[in-house]
């Protein structure tokens, strides 16, 4: 639980500094694509830091979701910062291109795991 919280905090508060950052110190700096792109990346960053701190609440009602907070931090991670290094001109283009699908991948394999979770616990109507 303490994980999901840090990562929940974390991934929240950066979230909303970058997009602040992206609407307005970017955006006569980058392409409008890039803008979006980089819109995008926060957005997913934004989601992911409320599915961890739903994770957080959950974990404390006893649900096993140690997997799911994995994936959503790590996934969140590669996805969401590969674009903003990719949309800022950071690092090597054909090294980050293909991270930012694994760390969507990454993302749906924890929903995947919530998924399974919900399917699987007892006494659930």
């Amino acid at each position: 639980m303490k994980l999901s919280l840090i990562l929940a905090s974390c991934y929240g508060l950066s979230a909303v500094i970058f997009g602040a950052f992206g609407a307005h110190a970017l955006k006569d700096r980058l392409s409008p694509d890039q803008l979006l792109s980089w819109e995008t990346g926060v957005r997913y960053q934004m989601y992911h830091a409320l599915a961890l701190l739903l994770m957080a609440l959950l974990m404390d009602k006893g649900f096993s979701l140690k997997p799911t907070v994995i994936c959503f931090g790590l996934g969140t991670l590669l996805f969401s910062g590969s674009i903003y290094l990719l949309s800022l001109g950071i690092g090597p283009r054909g090294v980050l291109g293909p991270i930012t699908p694994i760390g969507g991948l990454v993302l749906i394999l924890g929903w995947g795991w919530l998924l399974k979770t919900a399917i699987t616990m007892p006494g659930a109507h």
